[in-house]
């Protein structure tokens, strides 16, 4: 470029002025002014387009606008999370150092009164990210009543470290919610993950409680399930063997409606419905032997606990159902002289589509189980009326007695202390 008459620009010419840039994140003033300066050879165009690759002053100022409340977006995400993570710490500090045994089984999963939430995750399969995100922060939000019933005299260094840890695993699953922005293909994957971390979550608050269990006798703990899932559930270790006659007996408790759903399925390869107890829906309770039903008369999701039992023999199929102590229900020619089959998967709190698998939320027991044992002959009314009545500690399932050591737990269900004689006081 030819030089100019005196008093013209100098040969550094500013080519680009970006306005100032207004942040749409909240408490956020206006950006300050940037100038952008190129140098220019003396024979340049100051005119000229810009090079190739170099992109206009339009599409640059769009990407930062763009950066800019993508950033703002994530950052007031997270910070939501750090409040939830803070109030969970302020509340560590005032844990109280008694037992808490006293409070647990009269008030139900830390102390919470009231119907249990119902159809709150339902099949995450089919859950956007957002729903996803909240139903994560409502088992969160169990988790740490959890916490605030642990001893802090002892535990309290522990437990911040493990709440460390937690909000390192909140900001990962927010970061992944809101950038994965998840399609179809991805959401068997997702669900995976998010089955994943809640058992990682259970696990490390069952470590904080180990103290606890190491003080109370095996048989001495329920199990809970908060949310109607597709993947939080229990299983047996021990599969049944062949059977002639059983005798299948539990403490409950549920509010659950309509039907509290399956509190325990076993299958067989071949048979998803060897054996399992069901109320689905608005129809009464059932037992399914070989996929024979029976309707069972019991009523008991009124949010109390009952002790249920039901006894089977493969000679005419005669079945028995007691409830409370109390024989309720009597019949007969159910799956008559079919023995129930042996190497098969016993499931707790879910019904089984497919051998250990094919959950249906739907179908998934909501509320509180305890002392499930089975026996491979049927009992007298006596010994179950001793049972429900906890006069007879001693009778336990001689082919599965409730111990810690016998059940894994899977997706979010807990193992709480529980003794069943005090429910009667």
């Amino acid at each position: 470029m030819a030089a100019g008459p005196p008093g013209s620009l100098p040969r550094l010419l500013l080519l680009l002025l970006l306005p100032p840039l207004s942040l749409r994140g909240r408490g956020q003033g206006l950006g300050q002014t940037r100038f952008v300066c190129t140098s220019v050879p003396l024979d340049g165009d100051v005119c000229a387009a810009p090079a190739p690759g170099a992109g206009s002053a339009e599409e640059l100022r769009s990407a930062v606008l763009q950066l800019r409340e993508t950033v703002l977006q994530q950052k007031e995400t997270i910070m939501n999370q750090k409040e939830t993570i803070r109030e969970l710490t302020a509340k560590l500090g005032r844990c109280e150092s008694q037992s808490v045994l006293e409070g647990l089984p009269g008030e139900g999963k830390g102390g919470r009164k009231g119907p249990l939430p119902k159809n709150t995750m339902g099949d995450l399969s089919r859950a956007p990210a957002a729903e996803t995100l909240s139903q994560l922060g409502q088992t969160l939000q169990s988790l740490k009543t959890r916490l605030e019933n642990l001893e802090s005299h002892n535990l309290k260094d522990m437990l911040q470290s493990k709440i460390d840890d937690l909000e390192k695993q909140v900001l990962s699953r927010v970061n992944s919610l809101e950038e994965g922005k998840l399609g179809p293909k991805n959401d068997s994957e997702e669900r995976g993950k998010i089955e994943s971390t809640l058992t990682s979550l259970h696990q490390r608050i069952s470590d904080l409680e180990k103290g606890q269990k190491d003080n109370r006798p095996p048989d001495r703990f329920q199990l809970t399930f908060p949310l109607r899932t597709n993947y939080m559930y229990a299983k047996v270790k021990k599969s049944l063997p062949e059977m002639y006659a059983f005798s299948v007996c539990m403490w409950m408790k549920s509010n659950a409606s309509p039907g509290m759903g399956t509190p325990f399925s076993y299958a067989v390869p071949g048979q998803a419905n060897e054996l399992v107890l069901i109320e689905w829906g608005n129809n009464p309770m059932e037992i399914l032997i070989n996929d024979k039903v029976a309707k069972l008369p019991f009523v008991i999701n009124d949010g109390k606990w009952h002790h249920i039992c039901v006894t089977w023999t493969t000679r005419d199929g005669v079945w028995e159902a007691y409830q409370d102590g109390t024989q309720t229900g009597s019949g007969e020619n159910l799956a008559p002289y079919h023995p129930i089959k042996p190497q098969g998967v016993l499931v707790l709190g879910q019904e089984q589509d497919t051998l250990g698998g094919g959950f249906d939320a739907t179908q998934a027991f909501v509320g509180e189980l305890a002392h499930f044992n089975v026996w491979d002959r049927k009992l007298s009314p006596g010994e179950v009326y001793s049972l429900a009545t906890c006069s007879s500690k001693a009778l336990t399932g001689n082919v599965i007695a409730w111990a810690e050591a016998n059940i894994d737990i899977y997706g979010g269900a807990t193992k709480w202390t529980f003794e069943a004689c005090r429910q009667l006081n």
